[in-house]
């Protein structure tokens, strides 16, 4: 594990935290540790729901930009319909970007200007790095796991064929570009109970620096 050590002031009374990690790499459980540990955690795919949610504005948009087809029968999105379209093609995948990305920016400020002075604010974000976000935070911290043992997981967790495993692993940014974004890398190839110790470890160094700023 990296020390911390960027030191971007983007709130003064808080330290802001972006967090990442390939598919599969184990981000979620670090993120939900983060939050036990006291974090307000932001989540861009919760977020990114709740902009696409029925009857918003998001899901209009999407649906004249793909069609009546990413609709399910009760008006809500249906995401592996669209998961299938935009994963085989980066333009498309660019414009549904274009469409979320900036309604999921506009509110996860809305929710870091809420926290609490003092608080480890965590941005759990998966395109951190494929949207050059990394320069707004205090300190990036990222979720590293070897490429077979992710495709693995997702193959016999999560029931995804090697093939779509690898698709949605190449539609991201690679491995090298989030190290090389990192000030913290958090190494999940081992046991969870040896990723616990590194996020515990890393939150106790996190919770004073920002209690320093309150």
């Amino acid at each position: 594990m990296v020390e911390p050590q960027r030191g971007v002031v983007t709130m003064s009374e808080c330290l802001s935290v972006g967090l990442t990690g390939g598919i599969a790499s184990g981000k979620s459980a670090v993120s939900r540790r983060m939050a036990e540990l006291g974090a307000v955690v932001i989540d861009a795919d919760v977020v990114a729901r709740d902009v696409l949610a029925r009857g918003s504005e998001g899901l209009a948009e999407v649906v004249e930009a793909f069609g009546e087809e990413v609709l399910a029968a009760d008006g809500s999105l249906d995401r592996p319909a669209l998961g299938q379209i935009v994963f085989a093609d980066e333009t498309a995948r660019q414009r549904l970007n274009s469409i979320v990305h900036p309604r999921v920016r506009a509110e996860s400020a809305r929710l870091r200007e809420a926290a609490p002075a003092g608080s480890v604010v965590v941005e759990d974000l998966p395109l951190l790095v494929e949207t050059g976000q990394q320069e707004r935070f205090d300190v990036v911290v990222v979720v590293h796991a070897p490429e077979q043992e992710r495709i693995r997981r997702m193959v016999e967790d999560r029931g995804s064929t090697e093939e779509d495993a690898r698709s949605r692993m190449a539609a991201q940014a690679t491995d090298a570009q989030r190290e090389a974004a990192a000030d913290v890398l958090l190494d999940n190839s081992g046991t969870p109970d040896q990723l616990r110790v590194q996020v515990d470890e890393l939150m106790e160094k996190l919770t004073a620096q920002a209690a320093a700023r309150a």
